[in-house]
């Protein structure tokens, strides 16, 4: 079984070597697995050179049929221990860095002190999605923003409320403008992930929408960094509301056009349809499902 899980890793990864990272070992011992299972076999599963590797036929058979070993025998054991079973091992998790650094370590230190035998590996990037769950070797997801690979499960946790504000400075001493229509003579900083040259508000009352282009002073992929810039006086900015709030209190920031606010981001934990997911992705999923519609909460 670990000669067929490592195959199986190898082809998924795309190399020796990655298969190796993931496996949390080293590629001799990789490759010496892989010549191991190709002997018991008595197959050549790969052909491989200095810059490639290719499946040879009686490969691509060896790696479907492991595929479905490997998914049943999981089931097996898991039918085998039952409602009593603990899991143990690895979690790969990818996370936004201002939700994972701050919103979702608490649901996160709930997992690990239920379930000690379990390890995470708690990876922040910012990028709007994951190219590749198993070649990366990434149990799960959360992300921000809409989800549009139909081969992940998708499961909501909340919404993120995004608002408009500057520093005071940006307004030269006028009062906060009231209508969205007023911020298009504003210096500007943008979210590229979410917005780039142009900004569009919904008025929460009415419904109305308003939109005007933007030539950014600066853009940025990091909700903190935008902050940050915003807090400098740079330009106006459109952030969740809940990065926000405590430089709103203290007066470092100003909200503008109360009324108005871009359209909420979905939050949702992601990850790839299988046969049968693992206890230590299953009971994962329940916990950040539970704390979900808390995490925005100060």
């Amino acid at each position: 079984m670990e000669l067929m899980q490592t195959f199986v890793r190898i082809v998924e990864a795309g190399s020796l070597s990655a298969a190796a990272a993931n496996l949390g070992t080293t590629q001799p011992t990789v490759s010496r697995r892989l010549q191991a299972l190709e002997h018991s076999l008595g197959l050549r599963l790969l052909n491989r050179s200095t810059h490639s590797m290719r499946l040879t036929a009686d490969g691509e058979r060896c790696y479907e049929r492991a595929k479905e070993l490997l998914a049943s025998w999981a089931a097996f054991e898991s039918e085998l221990r039952g409602v009593d079973e603990e899991p143990e091992g690895i979690l790969r998790v990818v996370a936004p860095h201002a939700f994972g650094q701050e919103r979702l370590v608490k649901p996160l230190a709930d997992y690990l002190k239920r379930y000690p035998r379990m390890h995470v590996e708690w990876l922040l990037h910012d990028d709007s999605s994951v190219q590749d769950f198993i070649a990366a070797g990434i149990d799960c997801a959360i992300q921000v923003g809409e989800i549009t690979d139909s081969s992940l499960v998708a499961i909501k946790l909340t919404e993120v409320p995004r608002i408009a504000v500057a520093a005071p400075s940006v307004l030269e001493g006028n009062g906060p403008p009231e209508h969205a229509a007023d911020l298009a003579g504003l210096p500007w900083l943008a979210l590229r992930t979410y917005y780039r040259n142009e900004v569009i508000l919904r008025n929460v009352r009415n419904g109305k929408l308003q939109r005007f282009s933007i030539a950014p002073r600066m853009s940025t992929d990091s909700l903190y960094a935008l902050r940050s810039a915003a807090l400098q006086g740079l330009g106006a900015a459109i952030g969740s509301a809940w990065v926000l709030a405590d430089d709103l209190r203290a007066g470092r920031l100003v909200h503008l056009a109360p009324e108005w606010q871009a359209a909420p981001l979905p939050v949702n934990l992601v990850y790839p349809y299988a046969r049968f997911y693992p206890a230590r992705l299953r009971y994962f999923i329940d916990i950040i499902r539970a704390a979900g519609p808390g995490v925005l909460e100060a």
